[in-house]
Protein backbone atom coordinates (compact mmCIF):
# COMPACT_ATOMS: atom_id res chain seq x y z
CA UNK A 1 0.00 0.00 0.00
CA UNK A 2 1.62 3.12 -1.17
CA UNK A 3 -0.07 5.46 1.48
CA UNK A 4 2.72 7.67 1.38
CA UNK A 5 2.66 8.84 -2.43
CA UNK A 6 -0.39 11.95 -1.13
CA UNK A 7 0.59 13.98 -4.11
CA UNK A 8 -1.74 15.59 -6.36
CA UNK A 9 -2.37 12.99 -9.49
CA UNK A 10 -1.31 9.54 -7.35
CA UNK A 11 -5.00 9.39 -5.23
CA UNK A 12 -6.10 6.78 -8.00
CA UNK A 13 -2.99 5.62 -7.51
CA UNK A 14 -3.54 5.05 -4.04
CA UNK A 15 -6.53 4.21 -4.26
CA UNK A 16 -5.90 1.17 -7.07
CA UNK A 17 -3.22 0.27 -4.28
CA UNK A 18 -5.49 -0.21 -1.80
CA UNK A 19 -7.87 -1.82 -3.53
CA UNK A 20 -5.24 -4.62 -4.69
CA UNK A 21 -3.53 -4.88 -1.79
CA UNK A 22 -7.24 -6.62 -0.29
CA UNK A 23 -7.59 -9.37 -2.85
CA UNK A 24 -5.39 -12.54 -3.23
CA UNK A 25 -2.49 -12.64 -4.98
CA UNK A 26 -3.40 -14.25 -7.77
CA UNK A 27 -6.59 -12.29 -7.92
CA UNK A 28 -4.36 -8.94 -8.31
CA UNK A 29 -2.04 -10.81 -11.00
CA UNK A 30 -4.97 -12.11 -13.01
CA UNK A 31 -6.67 -8.66 -12.70
CA UNK A 32 -3.59 -6.17 -13.97
CA UNK A 33 -2.25 -9.07 -16.84
CA UNK A 34 1.24 -10.35 -14.68
CA UNK A 35 0.17 -13.78 -15.07
CA UNK A 36 -0.60 -13.50 -18.79
CA UNK A 37 1.03 -16.14 -20.61
CA UNK A 38 2.30 -13.74 -23.38
CA UNK A 39 3.89 -12.04 -21.14
CA UNK A 40 7.90 -14.11 -21.03
CA UNK A 41 9.29 -15.11 -23.74
CA UNK A 42 11.17 -17.81 -23.28
CA UNK A 43 14.61 -17.80 -24.70
CA UNK A 44 17.70 -20.20 -24.26
CA UNK A 45 20.18 -17.74 -23.48
CA UNK A 46 18.18 -14.55 -21.44
CA UNK A 47 15.92 -15.84 -18.81
CA UNK A 48 14.24 -11.85 -18.22
CA UNK A 49 13.49 -11.34 -21.44
CA UNK A 50 9.60 -10.19 -21.62
CA UNK A 51 6.62 -7.93 -23.15
CA UNK A 52 5.04 -5.41 -20.96
CA UNK A 53 1.81 -5.44 -22.98
CA UNK A 54 -1.55 -6.15 -21.38
CA UNK A 55 -1.25 -4.22 -18.13
CA UNK A 56 -4.39 -1.86 -17.71
CA UNK A 57 -4.24 1.84 -17.17
CA UNK A 58 -6.20 3.87 -14.79
CA UNK A 59 -8.50 5.13 -18.09
CA UNK A 60 -9.37 1.22 -18.85
CA UNK A 61 -7.24 0.93 -21.73
CA UNK A 62 -4.86 -1.24 -22.17
CA UNK A 63 -1.39 -1.49 -23.34
CA UNK A 64 -0.87 -3.41 -26.46
CA UNK A 65 1.16 -6.49 -26.85
CA UNK A 66 4.23 -6.80 -29.10
CA UNK A 67 5.56 -3.44 -29.07
CA UNK A 68 7.57 -3.21 -25.68
CA UNK A 69 9.90 -5.97 -24.43
CA UNK A 70 12.52 -5.84 -21.23
CA UNK A 71 15.68 -7.75 -21.23
CA UNK A 72 18.85 -8.50 -19.85
CA UNK A 73 22.11 -8.76 -21.79
CA UNK A 74 21.47 -10.03 -25.07
CA UNK A 75 24.87 -11.41 -26.05
CA UNK A 76 24.65 -15.34 -25.21
CA UNK A 77 21.57 -15.49 -27.54
CA UNK A 78 21.16 -18.81 -29.46
CA UNK A 79 20.50 -19.00 -33.27
CA UNK A 80 17.00 -20.34 -32.49
CA UNK A 81 16.73 -17.18 -30.06
CA UNK A 82 18.34 -14.92 -32.68
CA UNK A 83 15.13 -16.11 -34.94
CA UNK A 84 12.91 -15.65 -32.26
CA UNK A 85 13.80 -11.58 -32.22
CA UNK A 86 13.13 -12.12 -35.51
CA UNK A 87 9.87 -13.63 -35.39
CA UNK A 88 8.73 -10.87 -33.10
CA UNK A 89 9.68 -8.27 -35.74
CA UNK A 90 11.99 -6.65 -33.53
CA UNK A 91 13.22 -3.34 -35.29
CA UNK A 92 15.07 -1.92 -32.32
CA UNK A 93 17.24 -2.15 -29.13
CA UNK A 94 18.47 0.07 -26.95
CA UNK A 95 21.24 -0.78 -24.47
CA UNK A 96 21.89 0.62 -21.29
CA UNK A 97 25.11 -0.82 -20.84
CA UNK A 98 28.47 0.49 -20.41
CA UNK A 99 31.44 0.50 -22.92
CA UNK A 100 32.87 -2.05 -19.94
CA UNK A 101 30.11 -4.40 -19.16
CA UNK A 102 29.95 -4.77 -23.07
CA UNK A 103 33.87 -5.62 -23.18
CA UNK A 104 33.32 -8.07 -20.47
CA UNK A 105 30.03 -9.58 -21.53
CA UNK A 106 30.18 -9.48 -25.22
CA UNK A 107 28.00 -7.47 -28.12
CA UNK A 108 24.34 -8.86 -28.42
CA UNK A 109 23.02 -10.85 -30.64
CA UNK A 110 20.75 -9.30 -32.43
CA UNK A 111 18.92 -10.23 -36.18
CA UNK A 112 20.20 -8.36 -38.67
CA UNK A 113 18.82 -5.02 -39.96
CA UNK A 114 17.85 -4.14 -36.00
CA UNK A 115 18.91 -0.97 -35.16
CA UNK A 116 20.93 -0.88 -32.03
CA UNK A 117 21.24 2.31 -29.88
CA UNK A 118 23.57 3.04 -26.72
CA UNK A 119 23.09 4.55 -24.50
CA UNK A 120 24.97 3.69 -21.09
CA UNK A 121 23.34 4.27 -18.10
CA UNK A 122 26.29 4.09 -15.14
CA UNK A 123 26.46 6.29 -11.78
CA UNK A 124 29.97 8.42 -11.22
CA UNK A 125 29.59 7.59 -7.25
CA UNK A 126 31.52 3.92 -7.31
CA UNK A 127 28.88 1.70 -7.07
CA UNK A 128 28.99 -0.02 -9.87
CA UNK A 129 32.71 -0.79 -9.33
CA UNK A 130 31.84 -1.76 -5.58
CA UNK A 131 29.56 -4.02 -7.74
CA UNK A 132 32.48 -5.92 -10.37
CA UNK A 133 34.71 -6.52 -7.88
CA UNK A 134 31.93 -7.48 -5.52
CA UNK A 135 30.80 -10.00 -8.17
CA UNK A 136 34.30 -11.30 -9.34
CA UNK A 137 35.64 -11.97 -5.83
CA UNK A 138 32.58 -13.08 -4.27
CA UNK A 139 32.85 -10.60 -1.39
CA UNK A 140 29.90 -8.62 -0.93
CA UNK A 141 30.64 -7.74 2.68
CA UNK A 142 31.46 -3.77 1.46
CA UNK A 143 27.78 -3.63 -0.39
CA UNK A 144 25.06 -2.90 1.96
CA UNK A 145 21.63 -4.07 1.98
CA UNK A 146 20.36 -0.84 1.00
CA UNK A 147 22.57 -0.99 -2.37
CA UNK A 148 19.67 -1.30 -4.73
CA UNK A 149 17.65 1.45 -3.24
CA UNK A 150 20.60 3.51 -3.60
CA UNK A 151 20.92 2.33 -7.16
CA UNK A 152 17.87 3.40 -7.51
CA UNK A 153 17.40 6.64 -6.23
CA UNK A 154 20.18 7.53 -8.14
CA UNK A 155 19.08 6.38 -11.71
CA UNK A 156 16.04 8.37 -11.43
CA UNK A 157 18.14 11.63 -10.45
CA UNK A 158 21.17 10.66 -12.89
CA UNK A 159 19.73 8.87 -16.20
CA UNK A 160 17.20 10.85 -16.96
CA UNK A 161 18.84 12.03 -20.64
CA UNK A 162 18.54 8.37 -21.39
CA UNK A 163 14.94 7.97 -19.86
CA UNK A 164 13.62 10.81 -22.24
CA UNK A 165 15.36 9.40 -24.75
CA UNK A 166 13.39 5.98 -24.45
CA UNK A 167 10.30 7.74 -24.25
CA UNK A 168 10.63 9.49 -27.43
CA UNK A 169 11.85 6.57 -29.40
CA UNK A 170 8.86 4.75 -28.07
CA UNK A 171 6.32 7.20 -29.26
CA UNK A 172 7.94 6.64 -33.25
CA UNK A 173 6.20 3.72 -34.57
CA UNK A 174 9.10 3.73 -36.76
CA UNK A 175 11.12 2.30 -33.61
CA UNK A 176 9.11 -0.46 -32.67
CA UNK A 177 8.60 -3.16 -31.57
CA UNK A 178 11.57 -1.86 -29.15
CA UNK A 179 13.27 -3.97 -26.94
CA UNK A 180 15.33 -2.40 -23.83
CA UNK A 181 18.05 -3.82 -21.44
CA UNK A 182 20.32 -4.07 -19.15
CA UNK A 183 22.96 -6.01 -17.85
CA UNK A 184 20.32 -8.67 -16.33
CA UNK A 185 17.02 -6.81 -16.71
CA UNK A 186 16.70 -5.47 -13.55
CA UNK A 187 18.24 -2.54 -11.96
CA UNK A 188 18.38 0.43 -14.96
CA UNK A 189 15.86 -1.62 -16.99
CA UNK A 190 13.25 -2.03 -13.99
CA UNK A 191 13.55 1.93 -13.39
CA UNK A 192 12.78 2.24 -17.05
CA UNK A 193 9.71 -0.05 -17.70
CA UNK A 194 7.98 1.77 -14.36
CA UNK A 195 8.75 5.22 -15.98
CA UNK A 196 7.13 3.84 -19.24
CA UNK A 197 4.79 2.49 -17.63
CA UNK A 198 3.90 5.19 -15.52
CA UNK A 199 3.97 7.53 -18.46
CA UNK A 200 1.17 5.86 -19.94
CA UNK A 201 -1.10 5.71 -16.82
CA UNK A 202 -0.54 2.05 -15.30
CA UNK A 203 -1.39 1.95 -11.86
CA UNK A 204 1.70 1.66 -9.59
CA UNK A 205 0.82 -1.79 -8.18
CA UNK A 206 1.18 -3.21 -11.05
CA UNK A 207 4.16 -1.04 -12.23
CA UNK A 208 5.52 -2.77 -8.52
CA UNK A 209 4.61 -6.19 -9.74
CA UNK A 210 5.69 -6.10 -13.04
CA UNK A 211 9.50 -5.11 -11.39
CA UNK A 212 9.38 -8.11 -9.09
CA UNK A 213 8.36 -10.51 -11.79
CA UNK A 214 12.41 -10.26 -12.61
CA UNK A 215 12.56 -13.05 -9.08
CA UNK A 216 10.14 -15.54 -10.94
CA UNK A 217 12.00 -15.21 -14.36
CA UNK A 218 15.40 -15.51 -12.59
CA UNK A 219 15.22 -17.63 -9.38
CA UNK A 220 17.11 -20.58 -11.53
CA UNK A 221 20.01 -18.45 -12.50
CA UNK A 222 20.08 -16.64 -9.10
CA UNK A 223 20.19 -19.72 -7.18
CA UNK A 224 22.79 -20.89 -9.51
CA UNK A 225 24.95 -17.73 -9.17
CA UNK A 226 24.26 -17.74 -4.93
CA UNK A 227 25.71 -21.39 -4.83
CA UNK A 228 28.83 -20.22 -6.89
CA UNK A 229 29.05 -17.36 -4.65
CA UNK A 230 28.53 -19.48 -1.12
CA UNK A 231 31.65 -21.61 -2.44
CA UNK A 232 33.78 -19.05 -3.72
CA UNK A 233 32.94 -16.95 -0.88
CA UNK A 234 33.60 -20.38 1.87
CA UNK A 235 37.02 -20.96 -0.34
CA UNK A 236 38.25 -17.26 0.51
CA UNK A 237 37.15 -16.99 4.06
CA UNK A 238 38.73 -20.46 4.65
CA UNK A 239 35.21 -21.57 6.14
CA UNK A 240 32.36 -24.14 5.04
CA UNK A 241 29.77 -22.93 2.53
CA UNK A 242 27.67 -23.18 5.65
CA UNK A 243 29.60 -20.61 7.84
CA UNK A 244 29.21 -17.86 4.68
CA UNK A 245 27.26 -14.98 5.68
CA UNK A 246 24.70 -14.20 2.30
CA UNK A 247 22.95 -11.88 3.61
CA UNK A 248 24.30 -9.20 1.26
CA UNK A 249 24.41 -11.54 -1.36
CA UNK A 250 20.86 -12.17 -1.27
CA UNK A 251 19.71 -8.63 -0.66
CA UNK A 252 21.31 -7.57 -4.15
CA UNK A 253 20.10 -10.66 -6.69
CA UNK A 254 16.69 -10.53 -4.58
CA UNK A 255 13.95 -7.95 -5.44
CA UNK A 256 11.89 -6.37 -3.49
CA UNK A 257 9.39 -3.60 -3.99
CA UNK A 258 10.91 -1.10 -1.75
CA UNK A 259 14.12 -1.13 -4.27
CA UNK A 260 12.07 0.62 -7.09
CA UNK A 261 9.65 2.74 -4.43
CA UNK A 262 13.24 4.36 -4.06
CA UNK A 263 13.38 5.70 -7.31
CA UNK A 264 9.79 7.18 -7.35
CA UNK A 265 11.08 8.05 -3.88
CA UNK A 266 13.33 10.19 -5.29
CA UNK A 267 11.32 11.54 -8.57
CA UNK A 268 8.57 12.99 -5.61
CA UNK A 269 10.79 14.24 -3.44
CA UNK A 270 12.65 16.40 -6.21
CA UNK A 271 9.18 17.44 -8.23
CA UNK A 272 6.50 16.54 -6.02
CA UNK A 273 4.58 13.51 -8.17
CA UNK A 274 5.80 11.07 -10.82
CA UNK A 275 4.00 12.82 -12.90
CA UNK A 276 5.65 16.18 -12.65
CA UNK A 277 9.36 14.26 -12.91
CA UNK A 278 8.24 12.46 -16.36
CA UNK A 279 6.99 16.19 -17.63
CA UNK A 280 9.58 18.89 -15.61
CA UNK A 281 12.37 15.80 -14.64
CA UNK A 282 12.32 14.17 -18.46
CA UNK A 283 11.33 16.88 -20.30
CA UNK A 284 8.25 15.30 -21.62
CA UNK A 285 5.40 17.51 -22.49
CA UNK A 286 1.63 17.10 -22.89
CA UNK A 287 2.09 16.38 -26.76
CA UNK A 288 4.13 13.41 -26.50
CA UNK A 289 2.25 11.48 -23.32
CA UNK A 290 -0.34 11.93 -25.42
CA UNK A 291 1.67 10.29 -28.32
CA UNK A 292 2.52 7.47 -26.52
CA UNK A 293 -0.90 7.05 -25.31
CA UNK A 294 -2.55 6.71 -28.34
CA UNK A 295 0.25 5.10 -29.74
CA UNK A 296 0.70 2.12 -27.39
CA UNK A 297 -2.74 1.88 -25.56
CA UNK A 298 -5.89 0.15 -26.80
Amino acid sequence: MLTRYRTAGWAAFVAISVSVGGLKAADADAQNGSDDDRRHVVLQGQSNFRDIGGYKTLEGRSVKWGEIFRSGHLSRLSDDDVRRLGELNVKTVISFLTEKEIQAGGPDRLPQNVREVHRPIDSDTGLAVKILKARQTADFSKVPPSLNSDIHRLLSRDARDEYSALLRDLADGDNRPLVFHCSHGVHRTGTAAAIVLSALGVPWETVRQDYLLSNDYRRQEVERRLEQFRKQAAQNQGVTPDKVDMTNFEAFYRLKGEYIDASFDEAIKQYGSVQIYIRKGLGVDDKLLNQLKNELLE
